[in-house]
């Protein structure tokens, strides 16, 4: 029952700031335990909070002293203090899944239990070259070497390279505890936002993260280019693991993308994450509402979780002037569906997290497009931070994946219907300056590339599909079952049938599955009907059509029309023959 909770959180930030909004919206009292002017602490004025610090034990018994379940928003406090308090008020996460994360050898070590696939790891006892060496021989190069604790956003880690790098990463990290991981070949990181309730574990949709400088960059939201099996196989992990874990609340957990679709898990956050910002605009409830309602027992509809419209969020890092932030949140103000959300922190810093704007709209393509300006914005005031270590790499999407590159997309049953298309494909190119995204994708042959070419064509910005097969012509009508897109099916002649066959198969669809139709072979009327779907909601591409029209009615007049009646009709189609 919501009966006027009082909710202590240790740490007062950016991600209890945003905590606090969902807590102010429901007349939740949250205590900060944090410095005096804490951006959480800026947007809730009464005399419940504490000033101190989040691992000083006699602050932390204040502040559980005047609240009914206490939190976290980061993960570097005394859980010993927390065991203390713990008979006297609920702590959620409990403060053993805290402790095990925090150390992140520990964490690695505790789910290795549970058969969570995971990079090879060795612990370094004395965190000696010799040591070291002996890792770096068994596990290979390059290697990273981490702290265990005290370790964030790519800070207490070292690539490891060579052999030769040992003697400088254990300098970087002296008096630090360490662990060795062997390198994971990702070519995509992804994570998943999971909330553990009283009721069982559920969680928001896979999302893609762009780090740069071994910092979140940007998350895009739903991940693009992965399979729904790769999908499935994410949300499965997220969930297995923080099963795993004692307590209620939201949990960060990051994985890698291998280019053979299997996953790896990076590591887990007991709290509420940078991953999960883009749920604040993108979803019924945020990870802030439900981190409330877990840990307070309130009701989550799972539906709640669900994506209303694909997301982009942007982290606002700090860059080579004070105010280098504002300056982009600025920029953020002018355009469309942008969510803009400043932390509070005073003056930038190089690389801080100083804000983030999210960009919502119909397809993660157009949401690609609004947020463009403010990536190029930011990466020119940007400024390198010189403790930055390892850049890792941006993932590259796999070859089998679809690819963004069209709001039209074409698809043909085999290679030999691609001359059937040339026509119109180049009429796509080079009168309306469309560069169609082609593709092979047999019904019969290849059936799970066809159905994840048709599945995510929305997703990546393809706003209609024109589909070309012969013979049984199954292609368009089974494009038509995957998407909710319109289709167009081209049917194309073969050797037997003269094309007639797969016209009735195309135009004989079942009702609930339309499927646009044009003439065997046509496949002019076919970019002329993609096109014209298109300038129903874009006036340029609308001129374009209309140019096309007035194009072929000045040849049929002022060209044939005047020529016909020049050298009469007999001639004139005597010459037609001729050029035959």
């Amino acid at each position: 029952m919501l009966a006027s909770p009082r909710v202590g959180v240790l740490g007062g930030g950016q991600l209890g700031r945003m905590l606090m909004e969902s807590a102010n919206r429901l007349n939740i009292q949250m205590n900060i335990l944090d410095a005096d002017n804490a951006p959480a602490k800026q947007i809730s004025a009464h005399d419940g909070h504490v000033i101190g610090s989040f691992t000083d034990r006699a602050s932390l018994r204040k502040l559980a002293e005047s609240c009914d379940v206490l939190t976290t928003e980061i993960e570097h406090v005394d859980t010993y203090a927390l065991e203390e308090v713990a008979s006297e008020v609920k702590v959620s996460p409990s403060w053993k899944t805290i402790r095990t994360i925090q150390d992140k050898f520990q964490q690695k070590e505790y789910l290795s239990q549970f058969r969570i696939p995971m990079a090879e790891h060795r612990e370094l006892l004395k965190n000696s070259v010799e040591e070291l060496t002996a890792i770096g021989e068994e596990l290979g190069y390059p290697l990273m070497l981490k702290s265990k604790t005290q370790a964030y956003d790519g800070r207490g880690n070292y690539t490891v390279k060579a052999q030769a790098d040992i003697p400088s990463a254990l300098k970087a990290l002296e008096g630090r505890p360490l662990y060795a991981e062997k390198w994971a070949k990702f070519r995509m990181e992804l994570a998943v936002i999971v909330v553990k309730t009283k009721d069982g574990v559920l969680s928001f949709p896979t999302v893609e993260t762009i780090q740069e400088d071994s910092v979140c960059k940007l998350v895009y939201a739903p991940a693009r280019n992965i399979s729904e099996s790769v999908n499935k196989k994410a949300q499965e992990l997220a969930k297995t693991t923080v099963a795993a874990f004692e307590g209620h609340g939201v949990f960060g957990v990051e994985m890698f993308l291998l280019p053979d679709d299997t996953l790896l898990l990076c590591e887990v956050a007991c709290r509420i994450h940078n991953s999960g910002h883009y749920t604040i605009e993108a979803c019924a409830l945020s990870q802030f509402d439900v981190h409330l309602r877990a840990i307070l027992d309130l009701p989550i509809p799972p539906k709640s979780l669900e994506l209303r419209e694909p997301a982009i969020m942007l982290n606002i890092l700090g860059g080579s002037t004070p105010d280098s932030h504002l300056k982009i949140a600025e920029r953020a103000l002018s355009i469309p569906n942008a969510g803009i959300h400043l932390y509070s922190k005073g003056a930038a810093r190089p690389g801080r997290k100083m804000g983030h704007i999210t960009i919502t709209a119909p397809t993660i393509h157009e949401a690609e497009i609004l947020i463009q300006p403010l990536i190029d914005f930011m990466d020119d005031t940007s400024v390198q931070d010189t403790n930055i270590l390892f850049k890792h790499p941006k993932p590259q999407p796999s070859i089998a994946s679809p690819k963004l590159t069209s709001a039209i997309g074409v698809i043909m049953g085999s290679d030999s219907d691609l001359k059937t298309l040339i026509p119109g494909l180049n009429l796509l190119k080079y009168h309306f300056g469309i560069e169609p995204d082609v593709s092979i994708a047999s019904a019969h042959r290849t059936p799970n590339y066809m159905a994840q070419y048709a599945s995510t064509a929305a997703s990546r910005g393809i706003k209609v599909i024109i589909a070309a097969a012969g013979g049984a012509a199954h292609l368009p009508g089974m494009a038509a079952a995957y998407t909710s897109l319109p289709v167009i099916g081209l049917p194309v002649k073969g050797s037997s049938l003269d094309g007639v066959d797969s016209l009735y198969s195309i135009v004989q669809m079942p009702r609930g599955v339309p499927v646009a139709t044009v003439g065997i072979n046509n496949s002019i009327n076919a970019a002329l009907l993609a096109v014209r779907i298109l300038g129903a909601f874009d006036a340029k591409i609308q001129e374009k059509v209309v140019e096309y029209a007035r194009i072929a009615e000045k040849e049929n007049l002022d060209v044939k029309c005047i020529k016909m009646k020049e050298i009469g009709w007999e001639t004139y189609h005597r010459q037609m023959e001729e050029k035959k």
